[in-house]
């Protein structure tokens, strides 16, 4: 296993960029330690994929460099650099047995049978399929046979880090919940470092310790699932995790007071806005709630989401959405509305006041 530190990294897939948009990822430095369960969250195009191809060493970076415990690895061969890497699409050998699968990688390093045998029936145990061990792979379904490219990566025990390329993309909906969870459990019992990559918020958030959420190549912010969703660092943050997502409202910046169309808004970090750029207001629809007097609002629309209900007012043209309790009255027409001042920011081009970026 080992420490990840990764210092001033650049890419682009161009032979001589010019200039910052030729760059597929834009500089960034991260640290990682040794046996964290981390995630690499964003919309497709983001930078994700090609983040974690240069940590593998599929690709060698344009500028910067990256470590293992201290060993610039930049332009060290995936073999140097000793990774397991799982992708999105199943890599096992349809004609061997689930059990020679997953032996492959111990065989191909001369490790002894007697070892091979203890490895693989321990790994067979966790992912459930020590009773499919003499089958052949070609007869299992998606979800068995993406467990055995898990397998692959697990069942070595000298490896850096094992990196997860949307593991989970084709198997059926209601199964990977339980892929999900067993992932998160195989990490709390081996203690491997651990590299998750995802568009999807629900398996970063359930899988990992801290998540780095990328966008157009950036790295917007890094933590753990309780800062990303209360402390949005970028509006971008407060849009993509959640659902739904955070409500932005243009806002006007006076001596350190927030106004959203002339009211006075409680935020948590008015000393910090400058009142310069774009200024808005950000609130998460969980820390909105009617009051009997704030802003004014109409009821426009409420949507049933089973143990609450997602109610859109709107304000003075802006929509804004709160989250209502099951039995909970929810009033008609004209109301008014509360922010929660803890959980409120001011955002300036974005970035959220006073945040070190």
């Amino acid at each position: 296993m080992a420490e990840i530190r990764i210092e001033n990294l650049r890419h682009s897939y161009m032979s001589n960029p010019q200039s910052e948009d030729d760059f597929a990822l834009k500089r960034l430095s991260l640290t990682w330690e040794d046996g964290g369960a981390y995630a690499l969250l964003g919309p497709s195009g983001c930078g994700k994929t090609t983040l974690l191809n240069l940590i593998s060493g599929l690709l060698t970076p344009t500028e910067g460099t990256i470590s293992f415990n201290g060993r610039d690895i930049s332009h060290a061969s995936p073999e140097e650099r000793n990774i397991a890497q799982v992708f999105q699409f199943p890599v096992i050998y349809d004609t061997m047995t689930v059990y020679d699968n997953l032996a492959f990688p111990l065989r191909n390093r001369g490790v002894d049978e007697a070892e091979i045998k203890k490895r693989v029936s321990e790994i067979a145990e966790m992912l459930e399929l020590t009773r499919t061990l003499s089958n052949r792979a070609s007869g299992l379904t998606a979800d068995g046979k993406q467990k055995i490219s898990l397998g692959r990566g697990l069942v070595r025990s000298d490896v850096n880090v094992i990196m997860f390329d949307e593991p989970l993309t084709v198997i059926d909906p209601h199964l990977k919940w339980q892929l999900r969870s067993k992932l998160k459990e195989l990490h709390l019992r081996t203690k491997r470092t651990m590299i998750y990559v995802t568009h999807d918020q629900t398996e970063a958030l359930t899988f990992a310790d801290q998540v780095v959420v990328m966008n157009q190549g950036e790295v917007v912010q890094s933590g753990t699932p309780i800062d990303l969703f209360e402390r949005p660092q970028h509006t971008f943050v407060g849009h993509f995790i959640g659902s739904p997502g955070m409500n932005v409202l243009p806002c006007e910046v006076k001596d350190g007071m927030a106004l959203f169309a002339g009211e006075i808004i409680a935020v948590g970090n008015g000393a910090h806005a400058r009142g310069k750029g774009r200024s808005e207001i950000g609130v998460r629809p969980e820390f909105v709630s009617f009051a009997n007097a704030g802003i004014a609002a109409d009821v426009v629309r409420v949507s049933d989401a089973g143990r609450f209900r997602i109610v859109e007012a709107r304000s003075h043209g802006h929509s804004i959405k709160l989250l209502v309790k099951e039995g909970e009255t929810v009033p008609e027409g004209q109301t008014f509305l509360a922010f929660d001042a803890a959980h409120t920011q001011v955002y300036e081009d974005g970035w959220m006041a006073g945040a070190r970026r």
